[in-house]
């Protein structure tokens, strides 16, 4: 029986789309925006305690962009006609994990939530303070 008619679904994505590095460059600005509006003026060392914090986001986020650079300047082209997939396909799609596949929508949750958690969490606690400082 021939076998072209038949179904064959995309391979599974090994990596994350890049907007999903995006949603985290905009959470982790997030958790560290809402740490200098609300605790970075309540102390002596409350301004240099949120700018050691800082430097640990960037230092944390600028570790992971340069070992990406690194890795995109030495591996080869891929083909000229190979289109990019869009956010939508990817997170229809399948994605390869260590402990098997999952879809892309569930991969993306479960990358985005501690992060997400942490800026809303910082958030909250920073209003909780301000609205009973006085």
């Amino acid at each position: 029986m021939p076998d072209h008619d038949a179904y064959h679904p995309d391979p599974a994505s090994a990596e994350l789309h890049s907007t999903i590095y995006v949603a985290l460059a905009g959470l982790c600005v997030w958790l560290i925006a809402s740490a200098w509006v609300f605790f970075g003026s309540q102390g002596q060392y409350a301004g240099y305690a949120v700018a050691v914090a800082t430097g640990f986001f960037l230092v944390a986020g600028a570790i992971p962009f340069v070992i990406w650079r690194v890795w995109r300047h030495s591996t080869p082209p891929g083909p000229s006609g190979q289109r990019r997939t869009t956010f939508s396909d990817w997170r229809h799609g399948q994605m390869e994990t260590w402990e098997g596949q999952v879809s892309g929508r569930d991969a993306a949750i479960e990358v985005l939530l501690p992060l997400g958690a942490a800026a809303i969490g910082m958030t909250l606690i920073g209003l909780a303070f301000w609205l009973t400082a006085g």
